[in-house]
């Protein structure tokens, strides 16, 4: 899947877009993806400006966008207009290694369990072939217009 793609499935834009192409999936088991990390992302230039680091919760956001794209092809259905998929949780977050400009941050997420409207998924970050993140994270789909 390429961006155009992602887009179709995720609410999420620019700047917040933090999946830049699915690699490989499984309806209902696997996805991996990456996101291309870049100086030109905007918040390098808080964190910090003499020696940009990812934001761990940034990690652990592509992490959970790309268990947003196993979600929906799972289900076989894009989302309507009126449906947000959102990060409800997270369990077991470990940060192992930095992530800088010019790393290809790999997502590779695995679906546990769906119970009712709650998918968790294992998840996984690394970069070229070195763990960066794990974490166990649970989303889920919400109408949005009912949390208004």
């Amino acid at each position: 899947m390429n961006v155009g793609e992602i887009k179709q499935y995720l609410a999420h834009r620019y700047p917040f877009l933090l999946v830049d192409k699915v690699l490989d999936f499984e309806v209902g088991k696997t996805l991996t993806a990456v996101k291309n990390v870049t100086i030109n992302e905007p918040f390098f230039q808080g964190h910090f400006p003499e020696y940009a680091v990812m934001p761990g919760v940034l990690i652990l956001e592509a992490l959970a966008q790309a268990t947003g794209l196993l979600g929906f092809k799972t289900m076989d259905e894009k989302p309507s207009e009126d449906v947000l998929y959102l990060f409800v949780g997270v369990d077991k977050a470990r940060f192992k290694r930095q992530v800088v400009p010019g790393d290809v941050l790999k997502l590779e997420v695995e679906l546990i369990k769906k119970m009712r409207d709650i998918w968790k998924f294992d998840c996984k970050a690394s970069v070229d072939g070195e763990l960066a993140a794990s974490a166990v994270i649970m989303c889920a789909a919400s109408n949005a217009k009912s949390r208004r």
